[in-house]
Protein backbone atom coordinates (compact mmCIF):
# COMPACT_ATOMS: atom_id res chain seq x y z
CA UNK A 1 0.00 0.00 0.00
CA UNK A 2 1.29 3.46 -0.87
CA UNK A 3 0.28 6.26 1.42
CA UNK A 4 0.29 9.83 0.18
CA UNK A 5 2.72 12.06 1.97
CA UNK A 6 1.09 14.74 4.05
CA UNK A 7 2.45 18.24 4.07
CA UNK A 8 4.81 18.63 6.99
CA UNK A 9 5.20 21.87 8.89
CA UNK A 10 8.93 21.33 9.46
CA UNK A 11 11.69 19.54 7.55
CA UNK A 12 12.77 16.09 8.63
CA UNK A 13 15.41 16.44 11.34
CA UNK A 14 18.58 14.65 10.26
CA UNK A 15 18.88 13.21 13.77
CA UNK A 16 15.83 11.06 13.03
CA UNK A 17 17.98 9.29 10.46
CA UNK A 18 21.38 9.21 12.14
CA UNK A 19 20.24 8.70 15.75
CA UNK A 20 17.72 5.97 15.00
CA UNK A 21 18.54 3.07 17.33
CA UNK A 22 19.37 0.49 14.67
CA UNK A 23 21.49 2.98 12.74
CA UNK A 24 23.52 3.75 15.87
CA UNK A 25 23.94 0.03 16.51
CA UNK A 26 25.05 -0.50 12.89
CA UNK A 27 27.72 2.19 13.24
CA UNK A 28 29.03 0.57 16.42
CA UNK A 29 29.18 -2.86 14.79
CA UNK A 30 30.95 -1.47 11.71
CA UNK A 31 33.53 0.41 13.79
CA UNK A 32 34.33 -2.70 15.81
CA UNK A 33 34.79 -4.76 12.64
CA UNK A 34 37.03 -2.24 10.86
CA UNK A 35 39.13 -1.80 14.00
CA UNK A 36 39.74 -5.54 14.27
CA UNK A 37 40.82 -6.39 10.69
CA UNK A 38 41.88 -4.31 7.68
CA UNK A 39 39.54 -3.93 4.73
CA UNK A 40 42.03 -2.28 2.35
CA UNK A 41 45.76 -1.80 1.78
CA UNK A 42 45.31 1.91 1.03
CA UNK A 43 45.19 4.11 4.11
CA UNK A 44 46.17 7.62 5.21
CA UNK A 45 47.87 9.22 8.23
CA UNK A 46 44.49 9.70 9.92
CA UNK A 47 43.79 5.95 9.81
CA UNK A 48 41.12 6.01 7.11
CA UNK A 49 40.92 2.99 4.83
CA UNK A 50 40.04 3.49 1.16
CA UNK A 51 37.79 1.49 -1.17
CA UNK A 52 36.02 1.88 -4.50
CA UNK A 53 32.24 1.87 -4.38
CA UNK A 54 29.66 1.07 -7.08
CA UNK A 55 25.94 1.61 -6.44
CA UNK A 56 22.92 0.22 -8.24
CA UNK A 57 20.11 2.34 -9.63
CA UNK A 58 16.69 2.27 -8.05
CA UNK A 59 14.79 5.58 -8.04
CA UNK A 60 13.89 6.86 -4.60
CA UNK A 61 15.38 3.71 -3.08
CA UNK A 62 18.66 5.60 -3.30
CA UNK A 63 17.91 6.81 0.23
CA UNK A 64 19.04 3.34 1.35
CA UNK A 65 22.36 3.82 -0.45
CA UNK A 66 22.93 6.95 1.63
CA UNK A 67 22.43 4.91 4.80
CA UNK A 68 24.94 2.33 3.58
CA UNK A 69 27.57 5.00 2.83
CA UNK A 70 26.88 6.70 6.15
CA UNK A 71 27.87 3.61 8.15
CA UNK A 72 30.95 2.93 6.03
CA UNK A 73 32.23 6.46 6.56
CA UNK A 74 31.49 6.43 10.29
CA UNK A 75 33.54 3.24 10.50
CA UNK A 76 36.55 5.06 9.04
CA UNK A 77 36.17 4.09 5.38
CA UNK A 78 36.67 6.59 2.55
CA UNK A 79 36.08 6.33 -1.18
CA UNK A 80 38.42 6.50 -4.17
CA UNK A 81 36.46 5.36 -7.20
CA UNK A 82 32.74 6.15 -7.06
CA UNK A 83 30.36 4.73 -9.64
CA UNK A 84 26.68 4.21 -10.16
CA UNK A 85 23.61 4.36 -12.33
CA UNK A 86 20.56 6.57 -11.79
CA UNK A 87 20.04 6.79 -8.00
CA UNK A 88 23.49 5.28 -7.55
CA UNK A 89 25.00 8.00 -9.72
CA UNK A 90 23.32 10.71 -7.65
CA UNK A 91 24.90 9.37 -4.48
CA UNK A 92 28.26 8.95 -6.20
CA UNK A 93 28.37 12.51 -7.53
CA UNK A 94 27.19 14.10 -4.29
CA UNK A 95 29.81 12.25 -2.24
CA UNK A 96 32.52 13.17 -4.75
CA UNK A 97 31.52 16.83 -4.87
CA UNK A 98 31.05 17.60 -1.18
CA UNK A 99 34.73 17.39 -0.34
CA UNK A 100 38.09 15.72 -0.94
CA UNK A 101 38.16 11.92 -0.58
CA UNK A 102 39.55 12.01 2.96
CA UNK A 103 37.02 14.55 4.28
CA UNK A 104 33.94 13.53 6.27
CA UNK A 105 30.67 13.95 4.37
CA UNK A 106 28.28 11.46 5.92
CA UNK A 107 26.41 13.93 8.12
CA UNK A 108 25.91 16.36 5.25
CA UNK A 109 24.72 13.60 2.92
CA UNK A 110 22.23 12.50 5.57
CA UNK A 111 20.99 16.07 5.88
CA UNK A 112 20.55 16.29 2.10
CA UNK A 113 18.61 13.02 2.09
CA UNK A 114 16.41 14.20 4.95
CA UNK A 115 15.33 17.32 3.10
CA UNK A 116 15.61 16.57 -0.60
CA UNK A 117 12.38 17.88 -2.22
CA UNK A 118 11.51 14.64 -4.00
CA UNK A 119 7.89 15.51 -4.72
CA UNK A 120 9.03 18.63 -6.60
CA UNK A 121 10.98 16.48 -9.05
CA UNK A 122 7.67 15.28 -10.50
CA UNK A 123 7.52 18.46 -12.58
CA UNK A 124 5.20 17.57 -15.44
CA UNK A 125 1.81 19.15 -16.03
CA UNK A 126 -1.24 18.27 -13.94
CA UNK A 127 -2.19 15.35 -16.22
CA UNK A 128 1.29 13.89 -15.92
CA UNK A 129 1.25 14.21 -12.14
CA UNK A 130 -2.18 12.61 -11.86
CA UNK A 131 -1.15 9.71 -14.08
CA UNK A 132 2.00 9.22 -11.98
CA UNK A 133 -0.07 9.20 -8.79
CA UNK A 134 -2.42 6.59 -10.26
CA UNK A 135 0.54 4.46 -11.36
CA UNK A 136 2.27 4.59 -7.97
CA UNK A 137 -0.97 4.03 -6.05
CA UNK A 138 -1.68 0.86 -8.02
CA UNK A 139 -4.91 2.15 -9.55
CA UNK A 140 -7.16 -0.21 -11.46
CA UNK A 141 -6.98 -0.72 -15.21
CA UNK A 142 -9.93 1.57 -15.93
CA UNK A 143 -8.48 4.52 -14.00
CA UNK A 144 -5.03 3.96 -15.47
CA UNK A 145 -6.50 3.89 -18.97
CA UNK A 146 -8.47 7.06 -18.29
CA UNK A 147 -5.47 8.92 -16.88
CA UNK A 148 -3.23 7.46 -19.56
CA UNK A 149 -5.40 8.86 -22.32
CA UNK A 150 -4.78 12.33 -20.90
CA UNK A 151 -0.98 12.05 -21.20
CA UNK A 152 -0.70 10.71 -24.73
CA UNK A 153 0.60 14.10 -25.85
CA UNK A 154 3.34 13.93 -23.18
CA UNK A 155 4.65 10.74 -24.74
CA UNK A 156 4.22 11.69 -28.38
CA UNK A 157 5.35 15.31 -28.17
CA UNK A 158 7.84 15.32 -25.30
CA UNK A 159 8.82 11.62 -25.07
CA UNK A 160 8.18 11.52 -21.33
CA UNK A 161 5.89 12.53 -18.52
CA UNK A 162 8.18 14.88 -16.61
CA UNK A 163 10.86 17.30 -17.86
CA UNK A 164 13.32 16.48 -15.05
CA UNK A 165 14.36 20.13 -14.97
CA UNK A 166 13.43 20.55 -11.30
CA UNK A 167 15.83 17.76 -10.36
CA UNK A 168 18.67 19.16 -12.46
CA UNK A 169 18.14 22.67 -11.04
CA UNK A 170 18.25 21.28 -7.49
CA UNK A 171 21.43 19.30 -8.14
CA UNK A 172 23.12 22.20 -9.93
CA UNK A 173 22.48 24.50 -6.99
CA UNK A 174 23.73 21.89 -4.53
CA UNK A 175 26.99 21.54 -6.46
CA UNK A 176 27.29 25.26 -7.20
CA UNK A 177 27.07 26.03 -3.48
CA UNK A 178 30.05 23.69 -2.99
CA UNK A 179 32.08 25.41 -5.69
CA UNK A 180 31.62 22.61 -8.24
CA UNK A 181 30.41 24.13 -11.49
CA UNK A 182 32.60 22.27 -13.96
CA UNK A 183 34.04 18.81 -14.53
CA UNK A 184 37.53 20.27 -14.10
CA UNK A 185 36.62 21.60 -10.65
CA UNK A 186 35.20 18.21 -9.67
CA UNK A 187 38.34 16.39 -10.79
CA UNK A 188 40.53 18.82 -8.85
CA UNK A 189 38.55 18.19 -5.68
CA UNK A 190 38.56 14.43 -6.09
CA UNK A 191 42.31 14.42 -6.66
CA UNK A 192 43.08 16.38 -3.49
CA UNK A 193 45.25 13.98 -1.44
CA UNK A 194 44.89 13.56 2.32
CA UNK A 195 47.39 15.27 4.62
CA UNK A 196 50.57 13.22 4.36
CA UNK A 197 49.37 11.50 1.19
CA UNK A 198 48.14 7.94 0.77
CA UNK A 199 49.88 5.04 2.50
CA UNK A 200 50.21 1.53 1.06
CA UNK A 201 50.34 -1.53 3.26
CA UNK A 202 52.87 -4.05 1.89
CA UNK A 203 51.11 -7.14 0.58
CA UNK A 204 52.95 -10.50 0.35
CA UNK A 205 50.32 -11.80 -2.05
CA UNK A 206 50.94 -9.03 -4.58
CA UNK A 207 54.71 -9.24 -4.05
CA UNK A 208 54.68 -12.98 -4.74
CA UNK A 209 52.80 -12.31 -7.96
CA UNK A 210 55.48 -9.80 -8.97
CA UNK A 211 53.17 -6.79 -8.70
CA UNK A 212 54.68 -3.61 -7.31
CA UNK A 213 52.63 -0.86 -5.70
CA UNK A 214 52.48 2.19 -7.93
CA UNK A 215 52.65 5.26 -5.67
CA UNK A 216 49.92 6.94 -7.71
CA UNK A 217 46.30 6.59 -6.65
CA UNK A 218 43.47 6.73 -9.18
CA UNK A 219 40.47 8.65 -7.87
CA UNK A 220 37.60 8.34 -10.32
CA UNK A 221 33.92 8.93 -10.96
CA UNK A 222 31.78 6.77 -13.27
CA UNK A 223 28.22 7.93 -13.98
CA UNK A 224 26.46 5.52 -16.33
CA UNK A 225 23.98 6.65 -18.99
CA UNK A 226 22.67 5.01 -22.17
CA UNK A 227 23.04 6.58 -25.61
CA UNK A 228 20.12 5.02 -27.47
CA UNK A 229 21.14 6.73 -30.72
CA UNK A 230 24.26 4.59 -31.07
CA UNK A 231 23.53 1.82 -28.53
CA UNK A 232 26.42 2.95 -26.36
CA UNK A 233 26.92 2.40 -22.65
CA UNK A 234 28.23 5.83 -21.66
CA UNK A 235 30.56 6.42 -18.75
CA UNK A 236 30.77 10.04 -17.63
CA UNK A 237 32.97 12.00 -17.32
CA UNK A 238 35.45 9.69 -19.10
CA UNK A 239 33.44 9.70 -22.33
CA UNK A 240 32.21 13.29 -22.17
CA UNK A 241 34.47 14.20 -25.11
CA UNK A 242 32.14 12.24 -27.40
CA UNK A 243 29.32 14.65 -26.68
CA UNK A 244 30.87 18.03 -25.77
CA UNK A 245 33.71 19.89 -27.48
CA UNK A 246 34.95 21.23 -24.12
CA UNK A 247 34.17 18.48 -21.56
CA UNK A 248 36.21 20.12 -18.79
CA UNK A 249 33.59 22.88 -18.61
CA UNK A 250 30.53 20.62 -18.55
CA UNK A 251 28.53 20.91 -15.34
CA UNK A 252 28.59 17.48 -13.62
CA UNK A 253 24.86 17.72 -12.93
CA UNK A 254 24.32 17.09 -16.63
CA UNK A 255 25.86 13.63 -16.33
CA UNK A 256 23.53 12.58 -13.55
CA UNK A 257 20.50 14.16 -15.22
CA UNK A 258 21.16 11.82 -18.16
CA UNK A 259 21.77 8.81 -15.91
CA UNK A 260 18.43 9.16 -14.10
CA UNK A 261 16.24 9.75 -17.20
CA UNK A 262 13.90 6.79 -16.74
CA UNK A 263 12.43 6.19 -20.23
CA UNK A 264 8.88 7.54 -20.61
CA UNK A 265 8.94 8.85 -17.04
CA UNK A 266 11.46 11.68 -17.54
CA UNK A 267 12.28 13.44 -20.77
CA UNK A 268 15.42 12.04 -22.41
CA UNK A 269 18.44 14.29 -22.83
CA UNK A 270 18.79 15.50 -26.41
CA UNK A 271 22.25 16.80 -27.29
CA UNK A 272 23.05 18.65 -30.50
CA UNK A 273 26.22 19.63 -32.37
CA UNK A 274 28.35 16.72 -31.23
CA UNK A 275 32.11 17.07 -31.95
CA UNK A 276 33.17 16.15 -35.48
CA UNK A 277 36.43 15.47 -37.29
CA UNK A 278 39.23 12.88 -37.19
CA UNK A 279 39.89 13.22 -33.44
CA UNK A 280 36.21 12.75 -32.66
CA UNK A 281 36.09 9.72 -34.97
CA UNK A 282 39.03 8.16 -33.13
CA UNK A 283 37.34 8.75 -29.76
CA UNK A 284 34.15 7.07 -30.99
CA UNK A 285 36.18 4.12 -32.26
CA UNK A 286 38.25 3.61 -29.12
CA UNK A 287 35.68 4.52 -26.46
CA UNK A 288 32.44 3.28 -27.99
CA UNK A 289 33.60 0.80 -30.67
CA UNK A 290 31.65 2.88 -33.17
CA UNK A 291 32.99 2.69 -36.72
CA UNK A 292 30.08 4.17 -38.63
CA UNK A 293 30.78 6.11 -41.80
CA UNK A 294 29.02 9.16 -40.40
CA UNK A 295 29.66 10.46 -36.89
CA UNK A 296 26.52 11.25 -34.89
CA UNK A 297 25.67 14.94 -34.83
CA UNK A 298 23.02 14.54 -32.15
CA UNK A 299 22.10 11.92 -29.59
CA UNK A 300 19.48 10.90 -27.05
CA UNK A 301 20.61 9.90 -23.56
CA UNK A 302 18.43 7.97 -21.10
CA UNK A 303 18.75 6.18 -17.77
CA UNK A 304 21.87 4.02 -17.76
CA UNK A 305 19.79 1.29 -16.15
CA UNK A 306 18.45 0.23 -19.55
CA UNK A 307 21.96 -1.09 -20.30
CA UNK A 308 23.81 -1.40 -16.97
CA UNK A 309 21.90 -0.82 -13.76
CA UNK A 310 24.73 -2.16 -11.59
CA UNK A 311 28.02 -1.23 -13.32
CA UNK A 312 30.21 -3.25 -10.97
CA UNK A 313 32.85 -3.86 -13.68
CA UNK A 314 33.70 -0.19 -14.09
CA UNK A 315 36.81 -0.20 -11.86
CA UNK A 316 37.83 -3.82 -12.45
CA UNK A 317 41.34 -4.76 -13.63
CA UNK A 318 41.61 -8.52 -14.00
CA UNK A 319 45.39 -8.31 -14.51
CA UNK A 320 46.14 -7.04 -11.01
CA UNK A 321 45.49 -8.01 -7.42
CA UNK A 322 43.77 -4.89 -6.11
CA UNK A 323 45.23 -2.61 -3.46
CA UNK A 324 41.71 -1.62 -2.45
CA UNK A 325 38.48 -3.59 -2.89
CA UNK A 326 35.56 -2.50 -5.03
CA UNK A 327 32.47 -2.70 -2.87
CA UNK A 328 29.15 -3.06 -4.69
CA UNK A 329 25.68 -2.29 -3.36
CA UNK A 330 22.46 -3.68 -4.82
CA UNK A 331 18.91 -2.78 -3.90
CA UNK A 332 16.29 -5.41 -3.08
CA UNK A 333 16.47 -9.17 -2.88
CA UNK A 334 17.71 -11.39 -5.73
CA UNK A 335 15.15 -13.02 -7.97
CA UNK A 336 14.21 -16.26 -6.21
CA UNK A 337 11.70 -17.62 -8.71
CA UNK A 338 10.91 -17.19 -12.41
CA UNK A 339 8.77 -14.19 -13.29
CA UNK A 340 5.42 -15.27 -14.77
CA UNK A 341 4.24 -13.64 -17.99
CA UNK A 342 0.48 -13.21 -17.86
CA UNK A 343 -0.08 -10.07 -19.92
CA UNK A 344 1.51 -7.69 -22.37
CA UNK A 345 2.45 -5.47 -19.41
CA UNK A 346 4.29 -8.27 -17.65
CA UNK A 347 5.96 -9.24 -20.93
CA UNK A 348 7.30 -5.71 -21.48
CA UNK A 349 8.41 -5.47 -17.85
CA UNK A 350 10.17 -8.84 -18.12
CA UNK A 351 12.00 -7.82 -21.29
CA UNK A 352 13.13 -4.54 -19.68
CA UNK A 353 14.32 -6.25 -16.49
CA UNK A 354 16.23 -8.89 -18.44
CA UNK A 355 17.89 -6.31 -20.69
CA UNK A 356 19.01 -3.96 -17.95
CA UNK A 357 20.68 -6.72 -15.95
CA UNK A 358 22.21 -8.84 -18.71
CA UNK A 359 25.49 -6.95 -19.14
CA UNK A 360 26.20 -6.78 -15.42
CA UNK A 361 25.15 -10.38 -14.89
CA UNK A 362 27.56 -11.56 -17.59
CA UNK A 363 30.40 -9.90 -15.71
CA UNK A 364 29.39 -11.47 -12.40
CA UNK A 365 29.13 -14.93 -13.97
CA UNK A 366 32.65 -14.54 -15.32
CA UNK A 367 33.98 -13.11 -12.06
CA UNK A 368 32.34 -15.09 -9.23
CA UNK A 369 34.87 -13.67 -6.77
CA UNK A 370 32.81 -10.48 -6.76
CA UNK A 371 30.20 -12.19 -4.60
CA UNK A 372 32.58 -11.41 -1.72
CA UNK A 373 32.30 -7.68 -2.46
CA UNK A 374 28.58 -7.15 -2.97
CA UNK A 375 25.98 -6.23 -0.39
CA UNK A 376 22.22 -6.21 -0.83
CA UNK A 377 19.95 -3.76 0.90
CA UNK A 378 16.45 -4.92 1.74
CA UNK A 379 13.82 -2.56 0.33
CA UNK A 380 10.91 -4.11 2.20
CA UNK A 381 8.53 -1.38 3.34
CA UNK A 382 8.22 -1.83 7.10
CA UNK A 383 5.92 1.20 7.29
CA UNK A 384 3.25 -0.45 5.13
CA UNK A 385 0.44 -2.84 6.06
CA UNK A 386 0.92 -6.56 5.54
CA UNK A 387 -0.91 -8.23 2.65
CA UNK A 388 -3.29 -11.16 2.91
CA UNK A 389 -0.35 -13.58 3.14
CA UNK A 390 1.26 -11.64 5.99
CA UNK A 391 4.01 -10.16 3.82
CA UNK A 392 5.06 -6.55 3.56
CA UNK A 393 5.51 -5.05 0.08
CA UNK A 394 8.65 -3.39 -1.19
CA UNK A 395 9.00 0.39 -1.26
CA UNK A 396 7.94 1.70 -4.66
CA UNK A 397 11.00 2.99 -6.50
CA UNK A 398 8.90 5.66 -8.29
CA UNK A 399 7.15 6.97 -5.18
CA UNK A 400 8.53 10.51 -5.13
CA UNK A 401 6.02 11.32 -2.36
CA UNK A 402 8.18 9.28 0.00
CA UNK A 403 7.11 9.95 3.60
CA UNK A 404 9.49 10.79 6.44
CA UNK A 405 8.87 7.35 7.93
CA UNK A 406 9.71 5.68 4.62
CA UNK A 407 12.95 7.67 4.35
CA UNK A 408 13.94 6.58 7.85
CA UNK A 409 13.05 2.98 7.02
CA UNK A 410 15.21 2.94 3.87
CA UNK A 411 18.13 4.75 5.52
CA UNK A 412 18.04 2.24 8.39
CA UNK A 413 17.99 -0.70 5.94
CA UNK A 414 21.07 0.65 4.19
CA UNK A 415 22.88 1.17 7.49
CA UNK A 416 22.16 -2.35 8.70
CA UNK A 417 23.24 -3.86 5.36
CA UNK A 418 26.58 -2.04 5.60
CA UNK A 419 27.30 -3.42 9.07
CA UNK A 420 26.26 -6.93 8.01
CA UNK A 421 28.50 -6.78 4.96
CA UNK A 422 31.58 -5.55 6.84
CA UNK A 423 31.21 -8.32 9.39
CA UNK A 424 31.48 -10.98 6.69
CA UNK A 425 34.03 -9.29 4.41
CA UNK A 426 37.52 -10.83 4.55
CA UNK A 427 40.07 -8.69 2.71
CA UNK A 428 43.01 -11.09 3.08
CA UNK A 429 40.97 -13.99 1.79
CA UNK A 430 39.73 -11.95 -1.16
CA UNK A 431 43.27 -11.01 -2.21
CA UNK A 432 44.26 -14.68 -2.23
CA UNK A 433 41.24 -15.47 -4.42
CA UNK A 434 42.31 -12.76 -6.86
CA UNK A 435 45.89 -14.02 -6.78
CA UNK A 436 44.74 -17.51 -7.77
CA UNK A 437 42.76 -16.03 -10.67
CA UNK A 438 45.81 -14.01 -11.76
CA UNK A 439 47.93 -17.17 -11.89
CA UNK A 440 45.30 -18.95 -14.00
CA UNK A 441 45.14 -16.02 -16.41
CA UNK A 442 48.93 -16.00 -16.70
CA UNK A 443 48.97 -19.70 -17.52
CA UNK A 444 46.18 -19.25 -20.06
CA UNK A 445 48.03 -16.36 -21.71
CA UNK A 446 51.26 -18.39 -21.88
CA UNK A 447 49.43 -21.34 -23.43
CA UNK A 448 47.80 -19.11 -26.03
CA UNK A 449 51.06 -17.36 -27.00
CA UNK A 450 52.64 -18.47 -30.28
CA UNK A 451 55.77 -20.60 -29.90
CA UNK A 452 59.10 -18.85 -30.03
CA UNK A 453 60.89 -19.14 -33.39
Amino acid sequence: MVTKQSKRSAPLAVARLTEEAQVVAAVQRARARVASRPISDVTDAQGHQYVDLVMEGGGVLGVALAGYCYVLEKAGIRFLGLGGTSAGSINALVIAALGAPHEAKAEEVASIVANVPMAAFIDGNSDAREFTDALVDGAGKFKLALKGAQVVDNFTGQLGLHPGQAFEDWLRKLLDDKGIRTTAALRARMNTPPPGGYHFTPCPVRAKAGQTDNPKIKVDLAVIAADISTGTKVEFPRMAGLYWSDPDHVHPAEYVRASMSVPAFFHPIHLHNLPQGPEAAERWKTMANYEGKDLPTECWLVDGGVISNFPIAVFHNHLRIPRAPTFGVKLGQPLDRPRPVRSMTSLIAGVFNAARGALDQDFLVGNPDYKHLIARISTTDHTALRDADGNRPDHNWLNFRLSDEAKIDLFRSGAMAAADFLERFDWERYKKIRADKAVLRQHAAAAAAPPAP
